[in-house]
């Protein structure tokens, strides 16, 4: 080969030469590669985000369907039978009354955290894999893409330096409240849509101002008049994404309009006169989001009140819970520098959501006193206080002790939809609120050209953090399923769409028998269940439903093992009972607590049984 074509080869293509056609190919990647550079620092920040979630859940896997979270199991059975229901869809049977639950009355999927958005977007995982699996990604996804979300939030429409857009992101994602809250509550750490209203409310605003102006007076281009169309395509997909955020998860909706309005107040008495200047073409693009928020959302919200087994309340105790006041700068057990003593401050492991620690605390509040100047800063200090104070509940408790000061809470106990949101939650949405104020103020160091201050604060920052930076989620081994289910023996005396009976039926503390249908993907319907549904006094909101006589023999039995004298007028109810559910097999596995005894008891109660597979069956003619 000559030394002409080898030089050839090691400088790479020759260019076309002068009037020759121009090299398309070469351009185009060029175009990517040099845009792959621009975005290293972002990759790798998302990268680190989606490692040190799969850390976080590392316990899940690598067989979710041999493992459940160790803190709230009963809570992940069901929303596996959530995520198998909603993958229904795809054999286009689902509809937003679900009959495979609570036969024959069956559920109202909107008046429950159903989640139908990731039940449809893991529909396939869920099933060719199995809700398991759907169920230990979504645990990771959530984390990693809402410490995404809010990491482009803060470095592109805030225009943060990545490094404390990184830490924002990284607050928001992975903060004490949501990695709690990962403990089975899929719909409240589902935060990613957030950032992207927070982008299209900051599109309309900037659209509405005929100055290009921010409320901070930097010029982000020419006056003249307000870009109506940017404010009409803006307030359009605002209103599509939060019909999608509904599905997603009401709640977390909830509290961001709540702290919304709050921030915006704050706002405009900062800024009035940069208010009264948008507000009219503002005000237009809230309109349009709301039209197209009506008509996608009004039929499913009507279903979710008035519709069939819809409730309009809550079904939890505001009183019972409410946060404690000494809980905001413990550490709780679920971060790294915590102790299990934290458990005493608060209901449960997953609503550790107010557990901050003192130099968090502290730092945050020096941040906002060094940035108390820019309007935003002041805007999410009064939601942070304010939805801070609204999670304390309507009795202000601390250390575990009741006192007879009332909360902010208490203005607003017993109203419509507002009794549907736990109080500790509010404290959920303190979370991006001081990621807010933290990035603000790494970014302000990071600008400054002081070296020491460029180094200090985030440094201070990072300590403050140290204390609170999550461990992995505990799991414990899960009991398998029986052959029964498995081997698909079911099919034997249960036709698709048919009503099981467990023995005894699935309840809100025991909902394990519902794993049964999540394996099937829901092939098959059971009475009763883990659910919200309208059964307590006066048609309100209740968990679960009312026993009839049989499940109540059945349960009583797996409580005590003692095995009761049946009369022939309890045959008769069992009879009844059975043709009320609708019920085409009764089931009693192998594996089940005192097993032999409830055999006896529904072999008194229904005849025979016939042994299939490791399980007792009594189909029903």
């Amino acid at each position: 080969m000559s030394r002409s074509a080898t030089a050839a080869q090691d400088t790479g293509p020759v260019p076309p030469r002068p009037g020759g056609p121009p090299s398309t190919a070469g351009s185009r990647w060029s175009r990517i590669a040099a845009a792959a550079r621009g975005h290293r620092a972002d990759a790798v920040v998302c990268l680190f985000f989606v490692l040190f979630a799969g850390v976080l859940t590392h316990r899940l896997w690598p067989a979710p369907g041999a493992h459940l979270l160790a803190f709230n199991p009963e809570d992940q059975t069901l929303y596996e039978w959530f995520l198998a229901s909603d993958a229904r869809l795809l054999f286009g049977d689902f509809g937003l009354l679900s009959d495979r639950l609570n036969a024959p009355d069956g559920v109202n999927l909107m008046a429950n955290t159903t989640v139908i958005a990731l039940g449809f977007l893991m529909a396939p995982v869920t099933v060719l894999f199995g809700a398991p699996v759907s169920f230990a990604l979504l645990v990771a996804g959530n984390l990693t893409a809402s410490a995404i979300a809010f990491y482009f939030l803060f470095s592109r429409p805030l225009g943060a330096h990545r490094l404390a857009a990184a830490t924002g992101g990284a607050f928001c994602g992975f903060a004490p409240g949501m990695v709690s809250q990962s403990n089975s509550h899929l719909h409240m750490t589902a935060l990613w849509l957030i950032p992207v209203m927070m982008w299209l409310l900051i599109r309309i605003m900037r659209a509405a101002d005929p100055t290009g102006s921010t409320p901070d007076g930097r010029i982000l281009g020419p006056a003249g008049r307000p870009d109506r169309r940017r404010i009409v395509t803006s307030g359009g997909w605002l209103g599509v994404v939060v019909a999608v955020q509904v599905f997603v998860g009401e709640e977390v909706l909830f509290l961001t309009a709540v702290t919304l309005i709050i921030m915006a107040a704050a706002f405009a008495a900062t800024r009035p006169r940069y208010a009264w200047r948008i507000l009219p073409n503002f005000v237009a693009g809230m309109l349009v989001a709301v039209a197209v928020g009506v008509v996608l959302l009004g039929y499913p919200l009507w279903f979710q009140f008035a519709g069939p087994q819809g409730v309009s309340d809550g079904v939890f105790d505001p009183a019972y819970f409410s946060a404690d006041l000494a809980s905001w700068p413990a550490v709780s057990e679920l971060s790294v520098a915590g102790s299990p003593a934290a458990a005493e401050l608060t209901t449960g492991p997953a609503e550790y959501n107010t557990f901050l620690g003192w130099p968090l605390v502290l730092v945050t509040a020096a941040a906002t006193a060094w940035l108390i100047r820019r309007p935003v800063v002041v805007a999410c200090a009064a939601g942070t206080l304010l939805m801070a104070g609204l999670s304390l509940g309507p009795r202000i408790v601390v250390d575990g002790a009741k006192s007879d000061v009332p909360g902010p809470y208490a203005l607003l106990d017993g109203m419509p939809v507002v009794d549907g949101a736990l109080p500790m939650r509010f404290a959920l949405a303190v979370i991006p609120l001081i990621a807010v104020i933290l990035t603000l103020a790494v970014d302000r160091a990071l600008r400054l050209g002081w070296r020491p201050a460029r180094l200090a604060v985030p440094a201070v920052v990072a300590v403050a953090l140290l204390p609170v930076v999550p461990a992995p989620l505990p799991a414990m081994d899960r009991d398998p399923l029986p052959e029964f289910i498995v081997g698909g023996h079911w099919r034997s005396c249960v036709p698709s769409g048919g009503v099981l009976v467990p023995v005894p039926p699935a309840t809100p503390p025991q909902p394990w028998p519902m794993a049964w249908a999540t394996a099937t993907t829901v092939d098959f319907g059971m009475p009763e269940g883990f659910f919200i549904g309208p059964y307590a006094p006066g048609g309100d909101a209740s968990m679960g439903t009312f026993k009839l006589p049989t499940s109540k023999i059945l349960a009583e039995v797996a409580r005590t093992g003692d095995v009761p004298e049946i009369t022939d007028e309890e045959r008769a109810r069992a009879r009844r009972d059975l043709t009320r559910w609708g019920a085409d097999c009764v089931v009693l596995v192998d594996d089940t607590t005192h097993a032999a005894e409830l055999r006896q008891t529904t072999e008194d109660l229904l005849g025979p049984g016939q042994r299939v597979a490791d399980a007792w069956t009594w189909p029903v003619s």
